[in-house]
């Protein structure tokens, strides 16, 4: 008798997420099942503020067009977007010394200018 890929998929998810609802309790969590793929935990922030962690487990079959899911290239992809965001930032806050600079000659050459505008007043 043959297994269905649905089966097979929910019985990987579950050995996952009870290998993962082990480790917090392990190391003294209050684990809560908030749904079949989905477990949460009671936690403090570093102000003190009660929040909670939520931890979804699943298991992706991959794009419509029949494409199976890679993991090895979405993590490539969100490393070329995080790479594309730093240096977006990087450029950013060079541009931003750029104008901040511009700003202050302009700012000292005003001065300079009122000062000998006073000075032959």
């Amino acid at each position: 008798m043959t297994v269905s890929k649905k089966s097979l998929r929910d019985d990987l998810r579950t050995k996952y997420l009870d290998r993962i609802v082990a480790l917090f309790n392990v190391n003294g969590e209050e684990v809560l099942r908030t749904g079949a793929n989905e477990i949460a935990f009671p936690c403090v922030d570093s102000e003190g503020n009660d929040e909670f962690i939520v931890v979804t487990v699943k298991v992706p079959t991959g794009s419509r067009d029949g494409e199976p899911y890679d993991g090895y290239a979405m993590a490539e992809e969100y490393r070329m977007k995080q790479e594309a965001r730093a240096e977006k930032a990087k450029a950013s806050a060079e541009a931003k010394a750029k104008k901040i600079e511009r700003d202050r000659l302009a700012r000292e050459a005003k001065a300079k200018a009122r000062a000998e505008r006073e000075k032959t007043e």
